[in-house]
């Protein structure tokens, strides 16, 4: 016999996975708010003070203060230096404190409105960039194990880390944003 014939491709050939630590409840929470994940991706983007954040929004400047400050609190969030504004006045902006990439929150985790929050921020910021700004998708439908799931879920992240690892050498790039979601159908009758 051949060694060929007896040879096994490798079974951690995958690459490795981020290590993701789990959120605490409050940062589940935190988390859990479709507003408060648009402040996030904002702040991440640019350093935005609360005026700014609410223009980009539409939002009353009170509204997204307190969720701010809910930001703020968890460590989400931290204040930028002050500085000075266009009129000269100074400014208190925010920016991001930690890399929320790198967490886990397990859907059990979050309040029953939580788990769709990533949903309703993505379909915001989809709106608010246009049709035109789709440059992929796919849909699908799958008949899939809990195995399968972990797996599926695993080797997308996987891929993601990859261009997150990476991303600091295409900051002269666009900045695209995506969401990967797998849902249960329901039920048929």
């Amino acid at each position: 016999m051949d060694d060929r014939d007896t040879e096994q491709l490798p079974t951690n050939s995958a690459p490795e996975l981020r290590n993701r630590r789990e959120v605490t409840a409050d940062e589940a929470k935190a988390l859990g708010h479709p507003l408060r994940l648009r402040i996030l991706r904002l702040c991440r983007q640019h350093e935005l003070t609360n005026k700014q954040l609410a223009d980009r929004l539409g939002r009353d400047p009170g509204t997204v203060l307190y969720h701010v400050r809910h930001l703020v609190d968890v460590g989400f969030l931290e204040q930028a230096p002050v500085r000075s504004g266009d009129s000269g006045a100074l400014e208190k902006p925010y920016r991001t404190a930690t890399d929320t990439w790198g967490l886990s929150v397990p859907p059990a985790t979050t309040e029953p409105e939580g788990a769709i929050a990533p949903i309703q921020a993505f379909q915001d910021e989809l709106r608010e960039a246009g049709s035109n700004s789709v440059q992929t998708y796919a849909r699908f439908m799958l008949h899939l194990s809990p195995d399968d799931i972990a797996e599926l879920d695993r080797r997308i992240c996987a891929v993601l880390d990859e261009y997150v690892e990476t991303e600091e050498a295409r900051r002269d790039q666009p900045v695209y944003g995506g969401i990967f979601v797998l849902h249960r159908l329901a039920d048929e009758d």
